[in-house]
């Protein structure tokens, strides 16, 4: 195919595995990691297969510092590490969409909605948003958790939901922006699990939320923490403590200030597609 179509550069849009192809193609190759490979490096076997990609790649990209921090000692001495991030496009995300319908549609008339947009599984830590609800309903009243997404923990998450709760199910990425722009607050308190093999690569819904003009809550996980400027764009708590999780909570309701507009600027100043097309470019075909 390489040869069928002229191609002088390969890109390799997941390291693990298709990394090993590296080398054998005869042409200079990027791979591109996403974050799963923090478990790879974690894992005796599967870390020799990182050790391999470092060393037959001619870049490796990572998305986070604390994502290189992991994976680097595995891929090897040889591997060249360079950063590449997803984008967010604000033209998307942004303010002014829309977000009446949404609020319509669930019956939150003109409370205060914190926002949850995630896969429904332990890492996410719903159900340290649902924990906190009470005490935050405490300071706001009628303050209400709109969680977006569907997976495997539903079930035990709507019987451990009580008032101020509300499940909107899965939704597509492209009919995201109306449920941003209905909410006050973004929230996803994100928790490392497994001795720290499961984590959060990056979260590109924090982004996504800051694009849209939302102050923003993040766990302390992962890489997680590198998507928001805390006490600046929005806070990261500690994910294991549902008392800090509601006082940020409260003060994003109640006192945001500017974190909303600051949030908008920097991800469209330092998280734009425009600024990923141009590093990959520069990884592919140089300056």
């Amino acid at each position: 195919m390489i040869g069928v179509h002229g191609c002088d550069r390969v890109w390799f849009g997941a390291a693990a595995p298709l990394g090993l192809l590296a080398g054998r193609l005869g042409v200079p190759s990027v791979a591109t990691t996403h974050g799963h490979e923090v478990w790879w490096a974690g894992v005796p076997g599967a870390r020799r297969t990182l050790r391999s990609i470092g060393e037959r790649a001619d870049v490796v990209t990572y998305l986070t510092g604390y994502t290189r921090r992991r994976i680097a000692p595995a891929l090897g001495p040889r591997a060249r590490l360079e950063r590449l991030v997803p984008g967010v496009d604000p033209e998307v995300f942004r303010p002014d969409v829309d977000g009446t319908d949404v609020r319509r549609r669930f019956g939150l008339g003109d409370r205060p909605v914190v926002l949850s947009v995630s896969r429904l599984v332990a890492r996410k830590g719903q159900d340290r948003l649902i924990r906190a609800m009470p005490r935050v309903r405490e300071a706001v009243p009628d303050a209400t958790l709109l969680i977006v997404g569907g997976g495997p923990r539903e079930t035990r998450l709507r019987r451990a939901a009580g008032d101020g709760v509300v499940f909107a199910g899965s939704v597509p990425h492209a009919d995201l922006p109306p449920y941003y722009a209905a909410a006050d607050a973004f929230a996803m308190p994100c928790r490392s699990r497994r001795l720290g093999l499961e984590t959060e690569g990056l979260g590109i819904v924090f982004l996504e939320a800051a694009a849209a003009g939302l102050p923003v809550l993040a766990g302390d996980s992962g890489g997680a923490p590198e998507t928001v400027r805390h006490g600046e764009t929005g806070y990261v708590v500690d994910p294991a403590s549902v008392g800090e999780i509601a006082g940020r909570l409260v003060d994003l309701l109640v006192r945001p200030g500017t974190m909303g507009e600051k949030g908008r600027a920097w991800a469209r100043d330092e998280w734009s597609w425009d600024g990923t097309y141009q590093a990959l470019r520069r990884l592919t075909v140089g300056p």
